[in-house]
């Protein structure tokens, strides 16, 4: 096969040639159809090993297609093939007791392939420090400083562990993800997901994270969402434990749930981990992840983080903080837990969601997990998020 031969088979079947795909747009569609798989190719990662077992194959009642069954997803009545083309979705599994229902894969996506997860990384984030929590590694009421003394009179340094992971810090930091020149550009350079800039100095993510300062209110406020929450979270999580992230959620989570497939984190120059949002996984294997608030924390028979954590992120988050943040029209009535998302009361059900469209969606109601991917052109969009809740409620809700 010539060169000529595979670019035109590439673009073909992503709209776009390879060289063409740059860490200036490796975000954007079309190329992301390809990126979102591909993230090792552009950004530094490390490997997250797995256990190597064999992947769940979908049961006979998962036909490759998809069911023709009607949703009505924000007052519109749809097909579960057109909201999920409408909404770019790169794969979809659907699992309910025990048996996959739905495994369906967009034509220009690889299954096998780990796909970048974003900001639901920070949830698995979350899972790692409850691990380390319940190892008596790390105590939620300690603060930062404890752990990262370099963050000792910075803004972080006084935030106790438990704020940061409910996103309850008060740093003076501007999470735009379109930004192309202020906090949130800055932040994305020094974890090389942006290029660098010629005429700017280059830091790490650690140099940026350390000194952050405070912002005007206290910690332990409204809840504010904040990327490097996580990223310092992960920090810390490694700093305590005396072990590389890749390592650790490899030893205590990816192989423990039985993991089929490597994931992979993205790192900066210096190694350090984007805990909030530059893992790469499988939807399988990420289903496995939301088994566990299920089965109480354990899998098969092997118990990976307590049942007391899973309760306490099911149902504990501050519904004031959240009302008064700055979420609150994105989940009405929600919650923020040790980096989960919970819905409205009575609901039970638990979310990890990433930008451009990518959920975690447990409903230990119905006995229900989903996985939805996708690389949607917007990062965020808060019609298109409300359309995504939607959605999933309605599959949750449909009789099978």
């Amino acid at each position: 096969m010539t060169e000529q031969t595979a670019m035109t088979a590439f673009e073909r079947k992503y709209g776009i040639d390879r060289p063409s795909i740059t860490l200036a747009n490796w975000r954007e569609r079309p190329a992301s159809q390809w990126s979102f798989t591909h993230v090792s190719e552009l950004v530094p990662s490390a490997v997250i090993r797995a256990a190597g077992r064999q992947p769940e194959q979908a049961g006979a009642a998962a036909p490759s297609g998809l069911p023709d069954v009607r949703l009505n997803v924000a007052g519109e009545q749809t097909s579960l093939a057109g909201f999920l083309a409408r909404s770019m979705s790169d794969r979809f599994l659907l699992w309910r007791d025990g048996e996959f229902l739905i495994d369906w894969v967009a034509p220009h996506s690889d299954p096998e392939l780990p796909h970048l997860l974003f900001s639901v990384s920070k949830s698995l984030t979350g899972l790692l420090a409850g691990i380390l929590t319940d190892r008596g590694i790390l105590d939620p009421g300690k603060p930062v400083a404890h752990y990262l003394p370099e963050t000792a009179g910075g803004g972080y340094g006084d935030c106790p562990l438990q704020h940061l992971m409910d996103m309850r810090a008060s740093i003076d930091f501007v999470e735009e993800y379109l930004d192309r020149d202020g906090d949130y550009a800055r932040y994305r350079r020094a974890t090389l997901w942006n290029p660098q800039e010629s005429d700017l100095a280059e830091e790490t993510l650690s140099h940026l994270l350390f000194r952050l300062k405070k912002g005007e209110g206290r910690h332990g406020g409204p809840f504010y969402y904040l990327s490097p929450n996580s990223d310092l979270l992960a920090l810390l999580a490694e700093r305590a434990a005396g072990m590389p992230y890749a390592q650790l959620m490899s030893e205590l989570v990816w192989r423990r749930i039985g993991a089929a497939s490597d994931a992979f984190v993205t790192v900066d120059a210096m190694g350090a981990p984007r805990g909030a949002g530059g893992i790469s996984a499988t939807a399988h294997d990420l289903l496995r992840v939301g088994r566990l608030f299920l089965e109480e924390g354990s899998l098969e028979g092997s118990q990976i983080v307590s049942p007391a954590w899973v309760a306490d992120t099911m149902k504990n988050g501050d519904e004031a903080a959240w009302n008064t943040g700055n979420f609150s029209d994105f989940l009405p009535g929600g919650r923020y837990r040790n980096q989960w998302y919970g819905l409205a009361r009575p609901s039970r059900v638990v979310l990890a969601i990433g930008i451009h469209g990518q959920w975690l969606y447990v409903d230990p109601d119905s006995n229900t997990i989903m996985v939805k991917f996708a690389s949607q052109a917007i990062p965020q969009n808060e019609e298109t998020d409300a359309d995504n809740v939607a959605f999933l409620k309605a599959v949750a809700r449909l009789e099978w």
